[in-house]
């Protein structure tokens, strides 16, 4: 197996790279704009992977609401020329994508199948990813959308939290968003499962780590087992709010919780707070 990294230099590329199996191409922006096929396809001939994983996106949701032409240049048309050179190779293409595809009115977990309706320009531009991905590339393709991702290695929302921990002693969080917090290191894991799967053909799963919070939740979790670990020094209080004392540009889905039940039949997920300690304790020390 040789597979090929497009956006290694992310957090979800860093913990691919740590966790490679078999010969691996990992390619950083600088290494490969996926907006420009003429490179794409250039890169894919050159290397001739037989799989690749597209890691690379456009992940700032609230700039992607004035950046509409950025945001939809990496996540969709981007996509799009990483599936045409995939299958003009004969490669495999795992594909990410997110649960803000969804517009947040459900109250169950969104299944694979259910109906997609962004809330906003970020998740429009992944949901026109997934469709190119899927008439290019067909069964040689699958998608696999994940929700509130973070890692020791990037920016995310746990690195956020801790950094304001250290700086302030008062925090407002939002409560009334729910999803399923996912250390991109699990999601590494089932990729590169699926990677090993030459019989896979499913073109859609849904990955997270098990149960849910609240973004309040969240950074109270972060807060416990961050002092605890000993990467914050003093006690930050933390108080609940509602979406609408904390606007943004970007309007996000208020429940975005996934059905992951397909996605176990290759690797069955852990408790989002078990995963978050794991991340800690990689930090703690580093």
């Amino acid at each position: 197996m040789h597979t090929l990294i497009a956006g290694a230099d992310g957090q979800l590329g860093a913990e691919l790279k740590l966790q490679r199996r078999g010969r691996l191409t990992a390619l950083e922006f600088s290494d490969l704009d996926i907006t420009d096929r003429d490179a794409v396809v250039a890169a894919v001939e050159q290397y001739r992977p037989t799989v690749i994983i597209n890691a690379a996106a456009y992940t700032a949701v609230d700039a992607a609401e004035s950046n509409r032409d950025a945001a939809f240049a990496v996540n969709a048309t981007g996509a799009g020329n990483l599936a045409e050179a995939a299958v003009a190779c004969g490669a495999r293409l795992l594909h990410v994508s997110t649960d803000f595809v969804f517009d947040g009115a459900s109250t169950t977990p969104y299944a694979p199948g259910a109906a997609v309706a962004p809330p906003g320009v970020y998740g429009e531009s992944k949901a026109a990813g997934e469709k190119l991905v899927t008439s290019i590339a067909g069964e040689a393709a699958t998608t696999v959308r994940t929700s509130w991702l973070y890692s020791a290695y990037g920016a995310n929302f746990v690195m956020t939290m801790l950094r304001l921990m250290k700086e302030r002693t008062t925090l407002s969080v939002v409560a009334d968003q729910v999803g399923s917090p996912t250390h991109a290191r699990s999601l590494a894991e089932l990729l590169w499962t699926l990677s090993e799967d030459e019989g896979c053909d499913t073109q859609l799963l849904h990955w997270a780590n098990a149960g849910v919070a609240s973004w309040y939740d969240f950074a109270v979790a972060i807060h416990d087992e961050g002092r605890r670990l000993g990467l914050l020094s003093r006690d930050t209080e933390i108080t609940p709010i509602r979406t609408a004392e904390y606007p943004t540009p970007a309007r996000r889905p208020a429940y975005s919780v996934l059905d992951t039940r397909a996605s176990n039949a290759w690797l069955t997920p852990r408790h989002w707070r078990h995963e978050l300690v794991d991340m800690l304790t990689i930090l703690a020390g580093k």
